[in-house]
């Protein structure tokens, strides 16, 4: 929906893929279970790294209430229009490939997503600025999701919106309704998927 994400190519290669230094970044270790609440690589213009999860500390929704659950991902159908949306920022999480869990929660079955032919997938994304208490300011990301594409709707009834490299610019560009235009379900066929061993839904 993303459950989890995977990051294992070397850094150089989504640099060279992007055509951007890795600047701050730095280097990036093969990462295989990232999860929500921690620090994953985000491409907003330059690589930077955001903690995966809004805190929606003084956003309320339309009836006016504070939002209190972290933001992990924001239905593509309603995140620009809901008012706990309201002035976020849009990236780009490109990551090697997510993790989806399917079964009973003693007995899941994790399942392996990723490009056909390897490489990278770019997550569309919205981010914010979380000011916790002390000042210190955290950067946030959070993915958008869609309705499945036909691969992946036996495993999960959402994906990621998952953008081509030549559509980046315009997902975080000034149009909106050009961004909005993208967020539909990835064309089926395109993706891998295979049962993963040793990965836990709990942790790395």
């Amino acid at each position: 929906m993303p459950g989890r994400f995977f990051f294992t190519d070397p850094l150089s290669d989504l640099t060279g893929a992007l055509g951007v230094p890795a600047g701050t970044v730095g280097n990036e270790p093969a990462r295989q279970n990232i999860a929500p609440g921690q620090e994953i690589i985000v491409f907003d213009g330059a690589l930077t790294r955001m903690r995966w999860g809004i805190v929606p500390v003084g956003r309320v929704n339309a009836r006016g209430r504070p939002v209190m659950e972290q933001i992990i991902n924001a239905r593509s159908e309603t995140v620009f229009d809901k008012t706990a949306f309201d002035g976020v920022g849009r990236a780009v999480i490109p990551v090697n490939g997510w993790y989806e869990w399917t079964g009973e929660t003693r007995k899941k079955t994790a399942w392996r997503i990723a490009p056909r032919g390897g490489g990278f997938l770019y997550f569309a994304a919205i981010t914010d600025v979380w000011t916790a208490p002390g000042g210190l300011t955290v950067p946030q990301v959070a993915a958008v999701t869609c309705a499945p594409n036909a691969d992946v709707k036996p495993i999960h009834h959402r994906m990621g919106v998952l953008l081509e490299a030549g559509d980046l610019g315009t997902w975080m560009g000034d149009d909106l309704d050009a961004a909005k235009a993208l967020m539909v379900p990835w064309p089926k066929g395109r993706l891998q998927i295979e049962e993963a061993t040793g990965v836990n839904w709990d942790g790395p």
